[in-house]
């Protein structure tokens, strides 16, 4: 199969797998293509050029299995705390014959004490708000990769409510997010990415779910 062919595959996979795992919201192919493959398709502009890329939340493997299709000279590691989830996308990566895959089952806290800053990016698509998702991230980027977030129209208010309790991004050892729309067939989408300027402190992350209950940038 050539790229094209095996995300359309992939889109039928998926379909497939959401009638029994709950993966992603719909069970039509079409509609998986155009609402979450394009998607993925768009931010693969930020994947690097030699290194390994962590899919932090990747569910039904959006947007990992996407971009290892595009870029198989990298390494994708695809992590979600759901065993179903990472079962069926470990299915769909041998179906798909893609040879640069990991699948791993572990909270995103666990696994970034394990494996500190390797990977040139670490991204999240619908899995938390802006401040809590960078406390994620940030711990499994190295010094001078990117971490990156896709985001809906609201990303503004997410920014907002950090900036609004005095917070510093840096904290995390993260640069200023940017924010790049791009085009989508729904609501108004883009993609935040920011640059890993330094070492994350050796506290972040913290224990499993304490960035949802006390986020790191309030005081």
């Amino acid at each position: 199969m050539n790229r094209d062919e095996r995300l359309m595959e992939y889109a039928r996979l998926l379909a497939k797998a959401n009638a029994f795992a709950r993966l992603t919201g719909s069970s039509d192919p079409d509609e998986i293509y155009d609402e979450h493959i394009v998607d993925c398709i768009a931010a693969a502009t930020w994947l690097p050029e030699h290194d390994t890329v962590c899919d932090v939340g990747t569910g039904g493997g959006l947007p990992g299995l996407v971009w290892a299709v595009l870029r198989p000279d990298l390494t994708f590691v695809l992590l979600d705390s759901v065993s179903r989830k990472t079962i069926q996308v470990e299915k769909m990566a041998a179906a798909l014959g893609l040879a640069n895959v990991r699948t791993i089952c572990s909270r995103s806290e666990e696994f970034a004490h394990r494996n500190r800053e390797a990977f040139g990016l670490a991204s999240a698509r619908a899995v938390a708000p802006l401040g809590i998702l960078a406390e994620y991230l940030s711990p499994l980027v190295r010094v001078g990769g990117n971490a990156l977030a896709f985001k809906g129209p609201r990303v503004g208010e997410e920014i907002e409510e950090v900036a609004s309790h005095g917070a510093d991004w840096g904290i995390l050892g993260l640069g200023t997010p940017r924010v790049f729309p791009y085009a989508s067939s729904k609501e108004a989408r883009c993609c935040v990415v920011w640059e890993k300027i330094r070492p994350c402190p050796e506290n972040f992350p913290r224990r499993a779910g304490r960035a949802e209950k006390r986020p790191w940038y309030v005081s």
